[in-house]
């Protein structure tokens, strides 16, 4: 496996020097696996058990670094502890390279370990109750499933939940990094939302207020003046009533206030008559819901502070009709053509209601067209070039949501 230490762990020296200091203090002790008469033993000196045990030992330190290469080493080394008198602690740290292999090893390594194993444990149970037809040959298969099966199983185990707490652990993360790309988004959203409110909120009042103030230093009427300032204080007094209930929405030690609906449009074109315009208004539409209303609010005040700001005298019309499952908006002005150089930060009017449009899935559209009156529908560019009978007109289509509209 790549990035392996090329030192061996740690824990693996303990390991290693914990079994070696054992098979030395089981050989001190004469304590062995088997006696000098048995068959298997060839060698008939006690020290002949020091060589595999040590070997072992030494596998034991590749046991993280080079599962393969230990296990591999380490069975030559129980073959040659077979012809030996036999030492237990050789038996032992063989069974944990086994369980190494599987644990540290590659994940076909993993794979195979215990079927191999397994088909020894078979074959080892089978073949010397085949041969000496004795049942104590089943004892030779249960001591082989129990220094290689055993283990092998065990590190299967063992290596299905670590790689289950790693992957559950990658999952945690990624929900973790979804979340907070989640709660960014919103917070966008949010903003984004907070600066139509604050635009469409303040922008009427503000128009008012310099308009009026023009006409008060422009007009020397002691009598004009009053009504300017008169009509500049309603405006700043209106504003700052808007912006307090828009910081109310942000703070928790106060109730929000309620959000403007379509009963207010009357106030809204009153307002907008103080102001100057020559504004009319017609409703057609029953029950909608609350995003609707509150949408469609916004289009028609910021309609009225765009004709506020640029249309000239005239007639402006404000219509709301409730059809096919959707609320229609149309404001119109008049117009004649463009007015001269752009202040900055204008057409976020236009952006914000196409934006409220959009979020409810309706369509907006606003431009010069002629009038209906004028001769100009024919080719549909009357008021483009500063023509009679052209005017501005701001068209909406809002979706009404299902089961809430009449």
């Amino acid at each position: 496996m790549a990035g392996r230490p090329a030192r061996p762990h740690r824990d693996d020296v303990g390991i290693a020097a914990g079994g070696l200091l054992g098979g030395l203090f089981l050989w001190s002790v004469g304590l062995y696996s088997r006696t000098p008469d048995d068959p298997m033993s060839r060698a008939d000196q006690g020290w002949a058990v020091l060589v595999p045990l040590a070997v072992m030992a030494c596998c034991e330190l590749l046991r993280r670094t080079r599962p393969r290469t230990a296990l591999l080493v380490g069975t030559l080394a129980l073959v040659a502890d077979l012809l030996t008198r036999g030492s237990l602690a050789t038996v032992v740290m063989f069974t944990d390279l086994v369980y190494a292999a599987v644990l540290y090893g590659s994940p076909g390594a993993a794979r195979r370990i215990p079927w191999i194993t397994g088909l020894i444990t078979v074959i080892a149970t089978v073949w010397p109750v085949a041969a000496w037809h004795k049942p104590q040959g089943l004892l030779i298969g249960a001591f082989t499933g129990l220094v290689t099966f055993t283990p092998a199983a065990t590190g299967w185990i063992v290596r299905n939940h670590r790689d289950t707490a790693v992957a559950e652990r990658l999952r945690a993360e990624q929900t973790a990094l979804l979340a907070e790309m989640d709660r960014a988004h919103a917070v966008t959203a949010e903003r984004a939302r907070m600066a139509r409110e604050l635009h469409d909120m303040v922008a009427n009042h503000l128009s008012a207020i310099a308009i009026h103030s023009t006409a008060a230093l422009s007009i020397d009427d002691p009598n004009t003046s009053r009504d300017a300032l008169t009509v500049i204080r309603e405006n700043s007094v209106e504003g700052l009533a808007e912006m307090r209930r828009l910081i109310g929405l942000l703070r928790d030690d106060r109730e929000p206030s309620a959000a403007p609906t379509l009963d207010g449009l009357g106030a809204l074109v009153a307002g907008a008559r103080t102001n100057g315009l020559d504004v009319t208004l017609t409703t057609e539409h029953g029950k909608v819901p609350a995003p609707v209303e509150l949408a469609a609010y916004r289009i028609v005040q910021e309609s009225l502070t765009n004709a506020l700001k640029h249309a000239p005298e005239g007639r402006v019309t404000v219509t709301l009709t409730q059809r096919d499952g959707s609320l229609a908006i149309a404001v119109t002005s008049p117009y004649t053509g463009p007015s001269g150089p752009r202040a900055p930060g204008s057409g976020a009017g236009l952006v914000g209601m196409r934006e409220r449009a959009d979020l409810l899935g309706g369509s907006f559209e606003a431009g010069p067209e002629p009038s209906p009156d004028s001769g100009n529908v024919k080719n549909g560019k009357g008021g483009r070039d500063g023509e009679d009978g052209a005017i501005w007109a701001v068209r909406a289509t809002l979706p009404l949501v299902r089961g809430e509209s009449e």
